[in-house]
């Protein structure tokens, strides 16, 4: 028996090496079919227009795949030809306006579900989840029809205010405030602080982290946002990037080199975003797997 034990124990450990060793190649094919995209669109952004023709490759560890020198001149020439410019500006005034008024709507709501006791809490809360389950596309033309009676057609109101409530942000805050024991609001009652202090001064504070991936959600969905923009702007305006985008791709015809920086270009707010909130955005998701 013991020379069984023993020579079964290099042969677990091999087969837990096995394993592992598949399971990371597994999760590096993952990562690099998910970021293939991404590598493509900043090469060729780089690329004259001849070398987006005759230097074709789908493969990253390709030489076609990279441009020989790389054509920085691309950026200028996608920003200033296309009105890119002006649809980057308004896609930071929309998003930015959405966010405030998201969480100016979001929070004491979610904080009400939460900490407060009313009739019928339940039952609202219930409710509101319930609107969840109703495609966005199902309410397009109900949400027009209230948007061109309020005459907002073409104004920086149709692209916000609508987002500036969510079932979903109202639910995901909530589950965090959850987390925040009860005796410390308690505490802070007798103290004389009322409800709206404890919000600001207690509950807020101590969920930076799920504000932190709210906020980066709700600017990520407002800046990408393409169908309500198209639905109820009919001039350049207040049109975001997106649909800037759309627009770019049919002026710029085939030049894929200047296509791909525009498209790079409407891509780097978000991923700095990204990069900045990432701590507290994998705090949060932590926290939710733990809380379960």
């Amino acid at each position: 028996m013991a020379n069984d034990g023993l020579g079964r124990g290099p042969s677990i450990r091999r087969t837990r090496v096995r394993r592992m060793f598949a399971l990371h190649l597994l999760l590096a094919v993952g990562g690099i079919l998910a970021i293939l995209p991404f590598l493509y669109m900043i090469a060729n952004s780089l690329k004259t227009y001849g070398e987006t023709i005759t230097r074709v490759s789908a493969i990253p560890f390709s030489p076609l795949f990279w441009p020989r020198v790389p054509q920085w001149k691309n950026y200028a020439d996608a920003w200033q030809s296309g009105a890119l410019s002006h649809y980057f500006l308004n896609s930071v005034v929309i998003s930015t306006v959405t966010l405030l008024g998201l969480y100016a709507t979001t929070v004491p709501a979610a904080f009400g579900f939460s900490k407060l006791r009313f009739a019928g809490k339940n039952l609202i809360f219930t409710l509101l989840i319930a609107t969840l389950i109703v495609p966005e596309t199902v309410l397009l033309i109900p949400n027009y029809l209230v948007i061109a009676r309020l005459k907002w057609i073409d104004t920086l109101a149709a692209l916000t205010v609508p987002f500036m409530a969510s079932a979903f942000f109202i639910f995901l805050l909530r589950q965090f405030f959850n987390q925040i024991p009860n005796t410390i609001l308690e505490s802070a009652r007798i103290d004389g602080s009322s409800n709206v202090g404890i919000m600001l001064r207690i509950v807020t504070p101590l969920s930076t982290a799920s504000l932190s991936t709210m906020g980066f959600l709700a600017f990520t969905g407002a800046w990408n946002s393409l169908q309500w923009p198209l639905v109820v702007t009919q001039t350049p305006k207040w049109r975001p990037i997106a649909v800037g985008l759309t627009t770019f791709i049919s002026e710029a015809s085939a030049q894929i080199h200047l296509r791909m920086a525009a498209a790079v270009i409407a891509l780097i707010p978000v991923a700095v975003l990204y990069i900045v909130a990432q701590r507290q955005i994998t705090e949060a998701v932590t926290h939710t797997g733990l809380k379960g």
